[in-house]
């Protein structure tokens, strides 16, 4: 897990909106995007349209609206995140 990674779910204990997150970890738009697809092909984080709707994505539909989404760390993703 990379420093960034680590970050990013460490603001994902709760559902938290894509600005949201771009502020509190203090990334660029460009960069949050990537990783945030990284973790969830790890499956570390999941993804919702609203704060109570989780959904499954594509990868393609994941780079024209990942700034739209809603993130949540994953059991999976807590467990590593915690392991470090």
């Amino acid at each position: 897990m990379t420093e960034i990674q680590y970050k990013i779910l460490d603001e994902l204990y709760f559902v938290t909106s894509f600005s949201s997150l771009k502020e509190e970890v203090n990334i660029d738009t460009a960069t949050l995007g990537i990783e945030l697809k990284t973790l969830i092909q790890k499956e570390w984080v999941r993804c919702f349209s609203s704060p109570s709707d989780e959904i499954e994505i594509a990868i393609k539909d994941f780079d024209t609206n990942f700034t739209s989404y809603h993130y949540l760390a994953s059991k999976k993703g807590l467990f590593a995140h915690n392991s470090q």
